[in-house]
């Protein structure tokens, strides 16, 4: 599975890469290292939350190669921490819930080497412009 080009400069200043992403799904992949861990030596929150951020609302703005670039932004993201991040990497998965003309709704997990679950979230996002949707 090939990477798809970022052009997102603070996802690329934390390592992290798309490594899904289709109509209605992205998925994010970032490795665990110092500089992504909190005082108490896990994964901070805060990386957490931006990737499922960014995977969320990746989840609805794919487009076919060759289209326009569909963009949009953050309302609002709920984000419940259930489990502390430790290990090599943590993947963030988006799923878009419903999705109308101006906004869309999507759900994430975050899930450590695959195998644990550590946050889940929320969130309502806009698209940016004009994109196209019905």
């Amino acid at each position: 599975m090939s990477d798809f080009i970022l052009d997102n400069p603070f996802l690329e200043f934390l390592d992290a890469r798309l490594v899904a992403w289709s109509s209605g799904y992205a998925e994010f992949r970032m490795p665990i290292q110092a500089r992504n861990l909190n005082r108490q030596g896990v994964l901070q929150g805060g990386a957490v939350a931006t990737l499922l951020d960014a995977a969320c609302g990746y989840a609805g703005v794919y487009a076919e190669q060759g289209e326009p670039a569909i963009h949009g932004f953050t309302l609002s993201l709920t984000v419940n921490y259930l489990d502390t991040g430790l290990g090599k990497s943590v993947t963030a998965k988006g799923f878009i819930e419903r999705q109308g003309r101006s906004i869309f709704f999507s759900r994430g997990e975050a899930w450590v080497d695959d195998k644990l679950l550590i946050a889940s979230a929320q969130g309502t996002f806009k698209y940016a412009g004009t994109h196209g949707k019905k």
